[in-house]
């Protein structure tokens, strides 16, 4: 009982969370909704469509939360802003969450829907017919999970994967930051300790399916696309993030990395247009326009 009270507060503050710090903000809400066929029933989904998308690509977004919170609500105004500012089409994606369905049920999701989109990519309206998959923190978990498991096909759509603040490796890592940063803002060690235990309802973490959920110990990273990459100083996420990007240079993918000194997790989608906000939507709208 205690479990599904602490996960209904954790959902609803989040929300509430997201609507409090973009409440000014004239944020235009017109999307479409969108049904996706998934592995354990229909994912919901929000298009909203771009401005100037013809000769961009589409963007596939998961919305972070640790895979226990977040929702299409929470990453709305975001996604809305997003597809604004780059001229791209969003198509948002609601996976299912831990703990009702741990892992693998996520990284199932977001594949399949990856892979609907691929195959119906003309039906959204234009685009250059491109994917960039994107998200933050466990959602550019499941970006970069899903880039990696994508058949070659599907994969060869592939433009780019944006990841803010990602989750690419397990806590038992003990990556100095989470105890640097375990504390002082919004993402603690304790929570995302939390997090992860909820989402892998008891899977060993060194199992090799676990090691599914952690891309920083994938072996085909050369695979994955173009990445733009942010990272934070106030995150217990920080060092693995850090580390991401390291890897994926030395594997020879080509990373724009853009780390915040003064910033904390969650702060592209959880704290309005802030500076560091309008900052990191510049880069990511100008490294838009370069893909090829």
């Amino acid at each position: 009982m205690w479990q599904k009270i602490k996960v209904w507060g954790f959902r609803k503050y989040y929300r509430l969370l997201s609507a409090r710090e973009w409440r000014e903000q004239a944020v235009d809400p017109t999307y479409n909704p969108l049904q996706i066929p998934g592995p354990g029933g229909p994912l919901h989904a929000r298009m909203y469509r771009g401005n100037s998308s013809a000769d961009k690509p589409l963007i596939v977004y998961f919305h972070g939360g640790g895979w226990v919170i977040g929702d299409l609500l929470s990453h709305h105004p975001f996604c809305q802003t997003l597809s604004q500012k780059s001229g791209c089409t969003v198509i948002s994606v609601d996976y299912r969450l831990a703990p009702e369905h741990p892992f693998p049920a996520a990284p199932d999701d977001c594949l399949a829907a990856t892979r609907w989109v691929a195959d119906h990519i003309g039906d959204f309206g234009p685009s250059n017919g491109r994917l960039v998959l994107a998200g933050d923190s466990a959602g550019a978990n499941l970006a970069t999970c899903t880039c990696l498991e994508l058949d070659p096909g599907t994969r060869a759509l592939v433009a780019g994967e944006i990841v803010k603040y990602p989750v690419v490796d397990h806590y038992s890592s003990l990556h100095p930051s989470y105890i640097e940063r375990g504390s002082g803002q919004l993402l603690t060690s304790k929570v995302m300790r939390w997090f992860w235990d909820t989402y892998l309802a008891g899977l060993a973490p060194d199992s090799a399916a676990a090691r599914r959920a952690m891309p920083l110990h994938a072996t085909n990273l050369a695979a994955l696309p173009p990445t733009f990459l942010v990272t934070v100083e106030y995150d217990p996420l920080r060092d693995e993030g850090i580390a991401y990007g390291q890897r994926l240079t030395e594997a020879g993918v080509a990373v724009d990395h853009h780390h915040f000194d003064s910033a904390s997790h969650g702060f592209a989608c959880s704290e309005g247009p802030t500076e560091h906000f309008n900052t990191v939507v510049a880069a990511l709208t100008a490294w838009l326009q370069q893909l090829e």
